[in-house]
């Protein structure tokens, strides 16, 4: 019997402020699709940091003929020079640091040069004399750079000791503040669907307050009265969760996985998986939002 009154109105008050309701399914449709999607984007570039890092190498740049750096004023690297770079690399200090080492000569330099700007105007300013011999160097731990540079950085036939993570690391500070843009605007709209939450609610209390006086007089419990104001936030707040998920669901699916499989497949992307595991905490997120603002509304607006 009260399971059969509680549910009558709550139907009573959904359909008395349907536009408000409606309202609010959107406007918490739209703060939780902005907070899921910042979260899947930490989640893809923490994919990226992971995967791309682990296969950045270090570039020691070895002088060239006509280099303008000061530590090549003594002209190009010498042989005796780029043996002890070798040495140093295989050293008891650096060896545990290093997984792989590659020497590349400025013939193949420029062999893998002229592959890529076949055919373009850069081409015909540089000859292979041009080119810089470089040890390609990948590192157990991407992170380490520091001590392959300060050992090598300033050596005699060394010019530029290059970690091709500070090409990277521009990338994932605009994706960083991606996150954030998507994060503030989901503050935003979260802070919209609980206005629109408290008004909604108030609306429904004032228009029911003889309804809430004959409960009251019968002696129907504070929590009682109130649960039915409560659940209408409740389940208005989860329709927009659910309908958050789906959207996120559908996106990665479609757009991001779909993507993936036809043009980008050895790019690492976020998953569905991940937004089922997500999914849970966006609608815990928009239910309990919706209780406490309709708690706090209730007590200020519906004397009991």
């Amino acid at each position: 019997m009260r399971f059969q009154f509680i549910a009558s109105e709550i139907w009573i008050g959904l359909r008395r402020n349907l536009s408000m309701t409606v309202a609010v399914i959107i406007v918490t449709f739209v703060s939780l699709t902005f907070i899921g999607s910042a979260a899947l984007l930490q989640t893809q570039i923490g994919k990226f940091k992971d995967d791309w890092y682990g296969k950045v190498e270090v570039s020691v740049l070895l002088c060239p003929v006509n280099s303008a750096k000061p530590v090549c004023a003594s002209g190009e690297a010498t042989s005796e020079q780029i043996a002890q770079i070798e040495q140093v690399l295989e050293s008891p200090e650096i060896a545990p640091e290093i997984e792989t080492v590659t020497f590349e000569s400025k013939a193949e330099a420029w062999e893998s040069f002229a592959d890529r700007f076949e055919g373009q105007w850069l081409l015909s300013q540089v000859s292979e004399e041009d080119m810089n011999a470089s040890f390609r160097i990948k590192l157990t731990d991407p992170s380490n750079y520091q001590v392959i540079a300060d050992i090598l950085t300033g050596r005699a036939g060394v010019e530029e000791v290059q970690d091709q993570r500070q090409i990277l690391e521009p990338i994932f500070r605009v994706l960083g503040g991606a996150t954030l843009v998507a994060a503030g605007l989901a503050a935003v709209m979260l802070l919209a669907a609980i206005l629109l939450i408290t008004t909604t609610i108030r609306l429904s209390a004032l228009s029911r307050r003889r309804e809430t006086g004959i409960m009251r007089l019968v002696g129907a419990s504070n929590f009682f009265i109130r649960l039915p104001f409560m659940l209408e936030g409740a389940i208005a707040a989860l329709i927009g969760g659910i309908l958050s998920v789906t959207g996120l669901w559908f996106a990665v699916k479609y757009l991001v996985q779909a993507q993936q499989s036809s043009t980008m497949q050895w790019v690492p992307v976020v998953t569905t998986s991940e937004v089922w595991r997500l999914a849970p905490w966006l609608i815990i997120t928009a239910v309990a939002v919706a209780m406490v603002a309709s708690a706090l509304t209730l007590r200020r607006y519906l004397k009991v």
